[in-house]
C-alpha cells in the first residue's frame, strides 16, 4: 500500500490517496484496524493517525479520520490542511478554494500556493458549540450574561474548572499558570475517559499571555499528547474569549508551531489558518 506522512505543526498522519485506487482494493484489513498498525511508533510508520482521502457525493473531497488507536475521529484541523495539500500538489484538483467532506460537516478551505506548491492554509472550522453545563448552544449569537461558561469538573486528583466547547469533536478546556508544568500526561488521560463525556474529550492546557496570544498543550482522545491540535487551537480560543481573556484573533502557539485563529462575530464561524507540509512516501506491505 502506498502512504504519505504530512504534518501540520509536528501533528502527524499517514495519508493514504483513495480517489484514484480505492483502498479496498489493496487492503484487506478495515481502516481502524490499519491505523492501529501503521501510527504504532516502533513497529509501524509512526503518527498520530490515519486519514484516507476519498472522493465525496457532496463536496469536492472527503476525509475520513481515525486515531492512532483506531478510534474514528470527526475532524482535524491540522490534518484537513494537508489534505489540501495533498490534493492540489499532486494534480488531483486545480482550484484554490475547495469544500472536504469530514464526519463534522462540509468545511470550506483556501490555500496559499508558492511555485506550484501549498504552503498555508485557511479553514473555515464551523460555529462553535458551548457544551459546559450540559449545555448544547451554537455560539453564532451573543449569549446571555447569565449563560453559565465554566463547569467544576471533580477527577481523582482534584476538581477543577472547566470550559467545554466542540468543534465538531468535544474539548475541555483548562487555563493553567504554566504549560510546561501542567499534567498533561496524568491528568489528561483522566479527563479524556471522564464519566461525564461517554465519547471521551480532547483535553487543553491553556496559558493567556495576552489578549491576543494563548499557549497550548494538548491531551487528544486516541492518540495521548500530540504536538498541535486545530479544533483544539480554536476551542482555546473561543473558550478564551467566553471566559474575557482574549479578544476574537489569536495566535496560539503549540508544541509543533503556532496557528492564527479568529473568531468572526459576524458569522459565527471559526477561521484557522496554518501551514501544511509532505515528510516523505512509502510503500509498505500488510
Amino acid at each position: 500500500m502506498k502512504f504519505t506522512k504530512m504534518h501540520g505543526i509536528g501533528n502527524d498522519y499517514i495519508y493514504v490517496d483513495c480517489v484514484t485506487q480505492p483502498l479496498e482494493a489493496t487492503v484487506s484489513l478495515p481502516p481502524a484496524r490499519l491505523a492501529e498498525l501503521l501510527s504504532d511508533r516502533h513497529f509501524g510508520v509512526g503518527s498520530d493517525g490515519l486519514i484516507l482521502i476519498r472522493p465525496s457525493e457532496c463536496a469536492d473531497f472527503c476525509m475520513e479520520m481515525y486515531n492512532a488507536d483506531g478510534s474514528r475521529g470527526a475532524m482535524c484541523g491540522n490534518g484537513i490542511r494537508c489534505v489540501a495539500k495533498y490534493v492540489y500538489d499532486r494534480g488531483l484538483t486545480n482550484m484554490t478554494t475547495l469544500s472536504i467532506e469530514t464526519l463534522a460537516g462540509i468545511k470550506t478551505v483556501e490555500l496559499t500556493v508558492q511555485n506550484n506548491k501549498v504552503t498555508m492554509v485557511k479553514v473555515a472550522m464551523g460555529i462553535p458549540m458551548l457544551t459546559s453545563a450540559s449545555q448544547n448552544i451554537p455560539l453564532n449569537h451573543t449569549l446571555a450574561e447569565t449563560t453559565p461558561v465554566w463547569e467544576t469538573l471533580a477527577t481523582p486528583a482534584g476538581e477543577y474548572e472547566t470550559i467545554g466547547i466542540s468543534m465538531g469533536n468535544p474539548h475541555t478546556i483548562l487555563f493553567v499558570d504554566d504549560t510546561a508544568k501542567a499534567p498533561v500526561e496524568t491528568l489528561g488521560p483522566m479527563v479524556e475517559s471522564h464519566p461525564c463525556f461517554p465519547d471521551r474529550t480532547n483535553v487543553e492546557f491553556v496559558r493567556v499571555h495576552s489578549r491576543s496570544q494563548l499557549e497550548m498543550r494538548v491531551w487528544e482522545r486516541g492518540s495521548g499528547e500530540t504536538l498541535a491540535c486545530g479544533t483544539g487551537a480554536c476551542a482555546s480560543v473561543v473558550a478564551a474569549v467566553l471566559a474575557g481573556y482574549c479578544d476574537r484573533t489569536v495566535n496560539v502557539r503549540l508544541l509543533g508551531g503556532s496557528l492564527k485563529i479568529h473568531w468572526n462575530p459576524e458569522t459565527g464561524q471559526v477561521e484557522m489558518s496554518g501551514p501544511a507540509a509532505e515528510v516523505f512516501t512509502g510503500e509498505i506491505e500488510l
